[in-house]
């Protein structure tokens, strides 16, 4: 396939600077198919391996891929898209990166038997903001110490790129994070609590101490989640 002809087949809103998809994967090809799927989405200057190690502690069941995000900051730091803070942040650059996912998602989806979205900090955003684009497409979604876009923050009041009337509170969203979280900011959060509120069937942990980490047993309790709202009959 020539450059052109897989720039013409990608996705609106879709760079064509954008690197070919990184993925690590917690079980070889021949081990994949008809597993549940867990998709992982790193934080704000990491990369695909951050999260990784958690896959040994969530339910056997699950195969486990660990996406990068395609946007350097410097070798093995990356984003998906800027900080909402940053000048140049844009809900364009957040569509991109949606894009993004979905482009390697859609062709991988149809070896599994669901899919979950898992994220940490920004890459919380990518899970939530992904469930917002394909509300029917996800079993669950698991968010750590992180947030949901706010499109009325970035000038984008009337935003019809994510489909939030489509989502019901049916689709079971985990919230674990740390009231004394320093990093994701108050505003972040207020607006978060009240998307979450008639759009997921959420549950919201909070875990004193950790800061902008995870804890044991905030992953014990995402095993659990797992277990309850993807695995069980």
């Amino acid at each position: 396939m020539t450059d052109a002809v897989a720039d013409a087949q990608r996705p609106a809103g879709y760079p064509a600077d954008y690197p070919d998809h990184q993925i690590l994967w917690s079980r070889p090809e021949a081990e994949r198919a008809g597993t549940p799927l867990i998709v992982m989405f790193h934080g704000y200057g990491s990369n695909e391996a951050d999260l990784m190690g958690l896959a040994g502690y969530l339910p056997e069941d699950f195969t486990v891929a660990a996406l990068r995000a395609p946007q350097t900051l410097a070798p093995g730091a990356y984003q998906w898209f800027p900080l909402m803070a940053a000048r140049d942040f844009t809900m364009d650059s957040v569509e991109a990166a949606v894009e993004y996912a979905l482009a390697w998602l859609d062709e991988v989806r149809s070896q599994h038997s669901s899919v979950t979205l898992l994220g940490f900090s920004m890459g919380m955003a990518m899970a939530t903001s992904l469930l917002r684009r394909r509300p029917a497409d996800f079993a669950a979604v698991v968010g750590l110490s992180g947030f949901a876009v706010d499109p009325a923050a970035a000038g984008a009041a009337d935003y019809s790129y994510f489909r939030d009337a489509e989502l019901t509170g049916t689709v079971p969203l985990f919230w674990g994070r740390d009231q004394a979280d320093p990093v994701i900011t108050a505003d972040k959060v207020e607006y978060t609590m009240g998307w979450v509120r008639g759009h997921v069937a959420l549950t919201k942990i909070t875990y004193p101490g950790i800061g902008h980490s995870v804890s044991g047993p905030e992953i014990a309790h995402v095993k659990e989640f797992l277990e309850q709202a993807v695995l069980k009959p």
